[in-house]
Parts: C-alpha cells; sequence; structure tokens
C-alpha cells in the first residue's frame, strides 16, 4: 500500500501515539477508515460511470453509422423522381411501401 512497508507504518503509528495521543488515536483511526472507505466507493462509482458513458458513446457511433449506412443505401438505390412519400396517390399508404420494395428489388 503506497509502498509503506511494516518498519515504517509502525514508525508512523509510534509518531502518532505520541503526538495525538492514546485516548484520541482510535477515533482518529476510525474516522480515517471510514474517510478511506467513502473515497474508495466514489472511485469505484465514478469508474463505473465512465465505464457506462464510454460503452454508451460506442453504442451512439455503432447507431450512427448504421443510420448513415442506410441513407447512403436508400439514397444509391431510389432514383430522385422516386423519392418514398407518405401516402400514393389513391391515398394508400400501404400501397406505396410495397412499391417502392418492388422497385428496390428491381434495382438489385
Amino acid at each position: 500500500m503506497f509502498g509503506i512497508g511494516m518498519p515504517e507504518l509502525i514508525l508512523i503509528l509510534a509518531i502518532a501515539l505520541i503526538v495525538i495521543g492514546p485516548k484520541k488515536l482510535p477515533d482518529i483511526a476510525k474516522s480515517l477508515g471510514r474517510a478511506m472507505g467513502e473515497f474508495k466507493k466514489a472511485t469505484r462509482e465514478f469508474k463505473e460511470t465512465m465505464d457506462v458513458e464510454s460503452e454508451m458513446r460506442e453504442v451512439k457511433k455503432s447507431f450512427d453509422e448504421l443510420n448513415e449506412k442506410t441513407d447512403k443505401t436508400i439514397d444509391e438505390n431510389v432514383a430522385p423522381d422516386n423519392k418514398i412519400s407518405t401516402t400514393s396517390p389513391s391515398g394508400d399508404a400501404e400501397k406505396t411501401e410495397q412499391e417502392v420494395k418492388k422497385k428496390e428489388i428491381e434495382g438489385f
């Protein structure tokens, strides 16, 4: 832990015992232990948050690439005069989608 060996740790504890005193040393040690636990917990939560955010960025990037490829494929396979409309002249939306699919299949 931090490159501190057993002799150094004993020396630090002895100095702390002399400076702080035997009555307050357990309370201070307990406070330091809690603070270290909270610090570790906060560090772990921060790391998990960063991992989730990086995974979300990767997923978003994948969706963006898929969207670009889809747009490119649609632009290549549908001529400018055959743009997809939501309704056909007869007002039948399903028929328009079927016609577009037929045209795409014929284009391949």
